[in-house]
Parts: C-alpha cells; sequence; structure tokens
C-alpha cells in the first residue's frame, strides 16, 4: 500500500444510467453522454474515456522522465491508448495498449523514457499486474 502524505487533486463525478447514461463532475467542466462500444448516435463509453485519460497522464509522466534527465521533450510526443474491453471465462475483462511516439529521440532513449514513464505514470501503477497492457513506440 502506498503512504499518502498529500493529494493533489480529487476528481468527482456524477453518473446515472450506465452505458446509457451521462456522467458529469462536480465542477460542470465534464458533462458527457454515454454509450455503449458499438451503439449509433452520439456518446462515447467508458473504454474510451479511460484510454483519453491514461494517454494524458502518460504524456505527462513521460515529459516528467524527460525533464529529471534532462531531455529536450518533443513537442509532437503523442500516445495512442487502445482500452479493450472483452469477456472470458472469469467474466468481463479489460486489456490495454499503448503506442508512444516520440520524434526525434532515438530508439534507446525513447525506450529509457518509455519505461520510466510506465514505472510513474498513476494509471499504469493502477493497472500494474490486473490487467493484461502492452506498450510499444514507433
Amino acid at each position: 500500500m502506498i503512504t499518502v502524505r498529500k493529494i493533489l487533486h480529487s476528481g468527482k463525478t456524477y453518473t446515472t444510467g450506465g452505458r446509457d447514461g451521462v456522467a458529469r463532475s462536480d465542477d460542470g467542466r465534464l458533462d458527457v453522454k454515454l454509450s455503449p462500444p458499438g451503439a449509433p448516435g452520439a456518446g462515447t463509453n467508458p473504454e474510451q474515456l479511460f484510454a483519453a485519460c491514461w494517454s494524458a497522464c502518460f504524456i505527462g509522466a513521460l515529459r516528467h522522465a524527460a525533464h529529471a534527465r534532462k531531455i529536450g521533450f518533443p513537442a509532437d510526443a503523442s500516445v495512442v491508448a487502445e482500452v479493450d474491453l472483452g469477456h472470458g471465462e472469469q467474466g468481463f475483462f479489460l486489456q490495454a495498449r499503448l503506442t508512444v511516439s516520440l520524434p526525434k529521440l532515438d530508439p534507446d532513449m525513447a525506450q529509457l523514457l518509455i519505461d520510466a514513464a510506465h514505472q510513474n505514470c498513476p494509471y499504469s501503477k493502477a493497472t500494474r499486474g490486473n490487467i493484461d497492457i502492452a506498450i510499444g513506440f514507433v
């Protein structure tokens, strides 16, 4: 277990209707219609939201790793996150793939930053050992 010294931020949402509902943040900045994966019409699904959140956080962890090593961080760095919802013998499960692009960095340095980011990203920590994760770079 991690010892908490200081809470930096708490995100709070109110969701109704599950996958056919809406999710709103307490500050009003998030107000999103939800829909099941593949359903017609407007709305996103929890897997897309999780992928967006994880990829944004992972870029922050990459930037932090680069700055800690006094390496210039590419302005056009990106992460494609894919989060799968599946069903197997044990019931429903998630699995994920992150594909990182760090243009202009040599592959060894890129891999070093990716490894460091995966160790420090809160989303990576939360999922480590709980879901299958593949991380690569282009």
